[in-house]
């Protein structure tokens, strides 16, 4: 089982950055955020991004919940990627965006932070207020009597019933799976629930299922506090993550964005900072007082 480890880069080494003169104004003017993060925080640490600079699929879009809960020979072939795929997403450690945003929460700036990623880094990186919008891969639930357990747990489960498969390879995808293809997945064997026999889904929001409503009420309620919306390392081409930039707008709140590639809405935004998110951060971080 292989698959590219990147190391997470070094926040205490990393040089110095100047900051965007325009970001550095807005921080002065509106000091408390709630801070949106997508898959442009988390590229450093190793983990894919989902969409090129234009804001397109760089591979085929994940499975959506009604594909995986209707077919067994999809589950099969999900956990399978998910073997291989797994060791990128348990072995990686916050880079510099995350923990700049820690931070930035150590001074008062950040009064929530928002993640449509499901890597935990935030956390990891000990950032506390935040909200995994999209639910977390480090723990699986059954969709049968709703038990959670560990998805280190359920590893050592698909490797001892699938020993062989442990010795494929395959690019790293950014679920936490891998581009594993050409195989004949319907001899993959995929554990059900220990507790009910139920099937076993990762706790995460699949495409087709909704966001639990208390998230969503608890991002709206910090951003009714905060003075803005900064947006880092997302392209908002999901409405998961768009809804806030329409919140804060008809708030009269400014959203400010620190992206690369194109972005849904940008007409909305009050300023984009088209820089890596990990520069761009630190440069702020470096220069605020």
């Amino acid at each position: 089982m292989s698959t590219d480890l990147a190391p997470a880069q070094d926040f205490d080494r990393a040089s110095a950055f100047d900051a965007d003169p325009a970001l550095l104004q807005c921080f002065a003017r509106h000091p408390r955020w709630v801070v949106l993060t997508g898959a442009g925080c988390s590229t450093g640490s190793g983990i894919p991004d989902y969409r090129d600079a234009q804001g397109q699929w760089k591979r085929p879009p994940p499975v959506t919940l009604q594909a995986f809960m209707g077919s067994a020979a999809t589950r099969q072939r999900y956990w399978a990627r998910s073997l291989i795929g797994w060791p990128v997403m348990a072995y990686a450690r916050p880079g510099v965006a995350h923990q700049a945003l820690v931070q930035l929460e150590q001074r008062g700036h950040v009064q929530c932070l928002v993640t449509q990623n499901v890597d935990g880094l935030h956390s990891a990186a000990g950032s506390g207020a935040v909200v995994d919008l999209h639910g977390r891969l480090d723990a699986v639930r059954c969709m049968g009597c709703g038990q959670v357990s560990p998805r280190a747990a359920l590893q050592q489960d698909l490797i001892a019933l699938n020993p062989d498969w442990t010795e494929l390879g395959a690019q790293a995808a950014p679920d936490g799976d891998a581009d594993l293809e050409g195989h004949d997945f319907s001899t993959f064997v995929v554990p059900a629930c220990s507790a009910c026999g139920g099937v076993l889904k990762p706790d995460v929001v699949f495409y087709g299922e909704g966001v639990p409503r208390t998230r969503v009420d608890a991002v709206r309620a910090a951003l009714a506090q905060a003075d803005g919306l900064l947006v880092v390392g997302s392209s908002l081409m999901v409405y998961s993550g768009l809804r806030f930039v329409h919140d804060a707008v008809a708030l009269g709140k400014p959203v400010v964005a620190i992206n690369q590639g194109r972005m849904r809405a940008e007409d909305l935004l009050h300023l984009k900072v088209t820089q890596d998110c990990g520069p761009a951060l630190l440069g702020l971080l470096q220069a605020l007082p």
